[in-house]
């Protein structure tokens, strides 16, 4: 149950790591970014308190931004706000601390490295027990750094919330952290440098036309890209002008861009989104097209100038590359979701998608649910004690569970049209187990009681995949062959199943494949192809290695938990293994084993 935990607990992790970087990136100037840092640390991390030490234009580090918990029992680190330590002690200090990756770690025992003029605050917390409890004298600091490689900043944290040192999970959460907050502090630095400039130009307008000059040199030698849109007559909406930097981060001429809208550049799915934003003070992030054919992320923000006199002139956008952010957040998204060895989806991202198949159909109520009559269907093997009516609609407003017919089949036509559950589930089509056929065509086994619709041929298949000989595989040859083994075994059911089915690893040498609008026919010959493309030999490491593999079909439908499906495959795959003599207790022990490992 712990090991099946992790993967949650480390989701929920990086749910709060997006909140807050998300935060970050929201701060519309650099006062406000660096509050953003201290919070997050705080909030998001699991500290008690933290700093950020930003790098004046001299070269030495003030206390720009404090944070600690109200319940903290710490003697208040605020009283350091604007308290100033030169270059040379911090480069000393970060020399002395051990390397924790990117970060630095003082511990107290090495308190003489800290200088005199270096701001810093010692809590009265506990004393340590254990030689991994956190001293109150320790210190824990993340030096930021800018595209180019200068120091922005230091973070410091102090006191986790766990009364530990952290470990490696905390580690590399504060790591990516650290590299975001240094991100938004030069954007922050950025957009302060670009506010500036155009309310230097806005001034100079209302007072002399010649800010031209002034302007264009703030345009065209800006770091991010800019262009200037019209807003009237036949060119409404088309460049008129661009600068080099937006040029280089799409790789067209400028002569090409002004022939354009961002209209013509923004990637289809976005076009909606940039209908939306508006003109005044407008922000998004979308896509837009490069030379190569690709699609760059950019955050757009849009101002208009105004002539004081004639009105609005022309809109000012900024371009601002966010590609290295987009990409990271989608790195964090994969890590959660997909197996680290084969690339496969998890075991939570199976079940994930498995729910968004599945829905709790509840019995129904009154005199149709007496008589199982009524037009009503309900799945093959439902047990009317498993939910009640309220369960699938508790919490959603303008849902009665009680009033009318229950969803399922109330049109015939299989959709769930349930008000109040939002796009998609809405829409909702049943998951309902397929019939089953005897050899003169009688019906075996329906999806439905009597009463019901007509019997359905076509089903979500669970199909449960354990491989034989694995165990031998790696204690002969050890976990390195056994790894490489599990890759190949994923690419090959990965090329034996349909476009749109899922091939999932759940640990170990299990692995799960979803096949949905299948029949039973179809499911046996998925099975049989799975089965063909597995017991071919694969050379590993220079030697031939053969592992075979149980099958169990499974079916999913509505009505059922997660954990029934994967439960009923699983007793399926079992029950190949005793149809071949094989011996179950061994390979229930052995699989037990592999669980708990």
């Amino acid at each position: 149950m712990e090991a099946e935990s992790e993967p949650y607990v480390r989701l929920a992790t990086l749910r709060t790591l997006h909140r807050v970087v998300a935060d970050l990136n929201a701060a519309r100037s650099l006062a406000g970014t660096l509050q953003a840092v201290v919070e997050g640390a705080v909030h998001g991390l699991g500290f008690d308190a933290a700093a950020v030490s930003l790098v004046r234009p001299d070269g030495d580090l003030v206390v720009a931004a404090v944070w600690e918990l109200e319940e903290s029992p710490m003697g208040g680190p605020s009283v350091l706000l604007g308290q100033v330590g030169s270059r040379e002690s911090w480069d000393r200090l970060l020399g002395v601390s051990d390397h924790w990756g990117t970060l630095r770690f003082l511990p107290y025992d090495r308190g003489w490295a800290v200088a005199s003029d270096i701001p810093r605050w010692i809590g009265d917390g506990p004393l340590p027990v254990y030689a991994n409890d956190w001293h109150p004298a320790d210190g824990l600091l993340a030096p930021m750094y800018s595209a180019g490689g200068d120091l922005l900043g230091v973070l410091s944290v102090d006191r986790p919330r766990s009364g530990k040192r952290p470990g490696a999970w905390t580690r590399e959460a504060l790591e990516m952290f650290s590299l975001q907050a240094s991100i938004a502090i030069g954007n922050a630095r950025l957009r302060a440098e670009m506010q500036r400039a155009l309310a230097r130009l806005e001034k100079e307008q209302q007072a002399l036309r010649a800010s031209e000059e002034s302007f264009r040199q703030a345009f065209e030698y800006a770091p991010s890209g800019m262009a200037i849109t019209e807003l009237h007559g036949a060119g409404r909406g088309q460049l008129t002008r661009v600068n080099d930097a937006l040029c280089r981060l799409l790789g067209r001429p400028r002569a090409v861009l002004r022939q354009q809208s961002f209209a013509d550049l923004v990637h289809p799915e976005d076009r909606a989104l940039l209908e939306r934003t508006s003109a005044e003070s407008g922000r998004a992030e979308l896509r837009l097209s490069r030379r190569d054919g690709g699609y760059q992320w950019v955050c757009l923000r849009n101002s208009i100038v105004a002539d004081a006199a004639e009105g609005p002139s022309f809109l000012l956008t900024h371009v601002e590359d966010i590609e290295d952010r987009k990409r990271h957040e989608l790195q964090l998204a994969h890590r959660a979701s997909h197996d680290a060895l084969t690339g496969l989806p998890n075991g939570a991202e199976l079940k994930t998608r498995l729910a968004r198949r599945l829905c709790p159909d509840p019995q129904p109520v009154g005199a149709a649910a007496e008589s199982g009559e009524a037009g009503y269907p309900q799945p093959y093997g439902y047990r009317a004690d498993s939910y009640h009516a309220h369960t699938a609609y508790e919490g959603l407003e303008g849902v009665d569970p009680y009033a009318g017919p229950v969803h399922g089949y109330g049109a015939g036509d299989g959709s769930c049209p349930l008000p109040g559950l939002g796009a998609g589930f809405g829409e909702h089509v049943h998951a309902v187990i397929p019939a089953e056929f005897g050899p003169g065509g009688e019906v075996w086994s329906s999806p439905f009681r009597s009463g019901g619709s007509a019997a359905v041929e076509k089903g979500l298949a669970v199909l449960f995949c354990d491989l034989d000989g694995f165990k031998s595989i790696n204690d002969r040859f050890g976990h390195n062959a056994g790894d490489s083994v599990l890759v190949e075994v994923a690419r090959r059911l990965s090329g034996a199943v349909r476009d749109g089915d899922t091939v999932a690893r759940l640990g170990g040498d299990e692995f799960v494949v979803l096949a949905d609008g299948i029949g039973r026919e179809e499911a046996k010959d998925l099975a049989h192809r799975l089965r063909n493309a597995i017991i071919p030999p694969m050379r590993i490491d220079g030697r031939a290695m053969r592992v075979g593999v149980s099958l169990g079909i499974g079916w999913a439908g509505c009505g059922m938990s997660i954990e029934e499906v994967l439960h009923t495959a699983d007793e399926r795959m079992y029950d190949e293994k005793r149809a071949r003599g094989g011996a179950v207790r061994g390979a229930r022990g052995e699989r037990s084993h592999r669980r708990a490992g």
